[in-house]
């Protein structure tokens, strides 16, 4: 299951995340921001705009705002 399919409110963990669809500095970025294997995640919100972009997901304490499209590169697991 993709980060994109979890069910908002619910919480999963990221056991692996596919890099290669991210540019290097978007990387780093979410890297910085505790968005990496192993992860703690649950979606808190979604747009409303047709893809539903962008998904606002909760990494510990803080709220991260996460595309679609990096959302679909992150393999999750639900806890």
């Amino acid at each position: 299951m993709t980060l994109d399919q979890l069910p908002q409110g619910k919480r999963a963990t990221i056991i692996a995340i596919d890099w290669s669809r991210f540019d290097p500095s978007e990387g780093k970025r979410l890297r910085a921001l505790g968005m990496d294997e192993g992860a703690r995640v649950a979606v808190a919100h979604r747009g409303v705009f047709g893809g539903r972009d962008p998904l606002a997901v909760m990494v510990g304490r803080m709220t991260v705002a996460v595309r679609r499209a990096h959302a679909l590169a992150m393999r999750i697991t639900p806890i």
